[in-house]
Formats: C-alpha cells, structure tokens, sequence
C-alpha cells in the first residue's frame, strides 16, 4: 500500500492544531503545592552554616555531667530537609565520630519530622515527631523509645523516653536539648543531653 504524502502533512497539521488549542491545566498537582517552601523552610535555611557546639550529657538523674566541647557541626539544605553532620573539630583529642541528622516539615502531616544516627552509641535509628508547630522560638517532638545501653561493663538495655527541644535564642545561638524518663516506676524526668550551639559562619 503507498503512502499518501498529502495525507499524512494533512494529519500532522490537524494533531498540531488540536495541540495548540487544547488548554493545558494551570492548577499544580496535591504534590507540586507541599514541595513549595514556605515559612518552615525559611527557618530551617536561617539555621544552615557552621557551627561550635559544646555538649552536656547526663546518663542518669544523680549523674554528674559529662562535658565535650571542641564539636563543630555542618548545616545544609537538601531540596527541603536540612542536614546536619556533626563531628570533632580540626586538632580535637578524642575519637572521630559522626552523628547525622535531618529536620524537615511534612506539610501533608502538618508536623515536624526528625531522625538522627550517632556513630557514638548503639542505639540505632532515631525518628522523632512534633505533635504542635514552633512557639516562641522552640519546637518539640518526641523521639520513638530507645533501649539505652548504658556505660558499664554490662547491657542495661534500660527502655528510655526521651523528646527533642530545639529552643532557638536568635539565629547565632541556640539549644537542642533531650529530656529522658526511665521505664523504672519513677515517671523521673531529668535533662540527659543538651547540645549548645554557636554559629562560626
């Protein structure tokens, strides 16, 4: 069978009218509107940049605290999530580590979401959630419970609950602290870890 040229010009010149007139849709998808920054994302790009951090860390109630400074931790933004990896700064005498931690806002869930790992302790994955939005410059969220190993000799594998505070003094200085409550009968809250920061650059 022989193709007819006229045919197929004629063809191609009625699809490519059809296409021009056919409108295009203009409302974006539910997908292109909760990818579109907004306030929450403001504040996660005011906190990028390098950071001095100085930690607190106490095990138990009665500890007495365990102080580490000469921390540094680096902030970026990835697409919508900021990074953190945290890390001895350059000339520290301790061994290297790095605790990686991401904070993105879920505007389909209308929360906070935050999840950590720690190459120090082996306590795993570490997701938290914020029920409420920031309040006068702090959010909290609740990290799922951990079986915290303890320091001994022995496995404790005592069952903790722990939240995650982000108290921001100004856009230099600020504190993330976690307040822990032991699966022992007690209902004793006590601050367990507390990371002071302070921006470089």
């Amino acid at each position: 069978m022989n193709a007819n040229p006229a045919a197929f010009l004629l063809l191609f010149a009625s699809l490519s009218s059809f296409a021009a007139t056919d409108p295009q849709p203009t409302t974006p998808s539910a997908a292109e509107r909760m990818q579109q920054p907004g306030y929450e994302e403001e504040q996660l790009q005011q906190r990028t940049g390098t950071w001095t951090v100085k930690m607190t860390f106490r095990p138990t109630p009665d500890a007495k605290p365990i102080v580490t400074e000469q921390l540094v931790a680096e902030r970026k933004m990835v697409g919508l999530y900021m990074q953190e990896t945290m890390h001895p700064d350059a000339g520290a005498k301790m061994p290297d580590f790095s605790r990686i931690a991401y904070q993105y806002y879920s505007r389909v869930e209308g929360r906070w979401q935050y999840v950590s790992i720690d190459t120090r302790f082996p306590v795993g994955i570490m997701p938290a959630y914020s029920f409420a939005n920031e309040s006068d410059g702090k959010l909290t969220m609740i990290f799922e419970s951990l079986a915290f190993v303890g320091l001994g000799q022995g496995v404790e594998g005592r069952m903790i609950r722990s939240n995650l505070e982000i108290s921001r003094e100004n856009n230099n200085h600020e504190f993330v602290r976690q307040y822990w409550v032991q699966a022992d009968g007690t209902a004793r809250q006590w601050p367990a870890v507390e990371y002071e920061y302070t921006r470089r650059r």
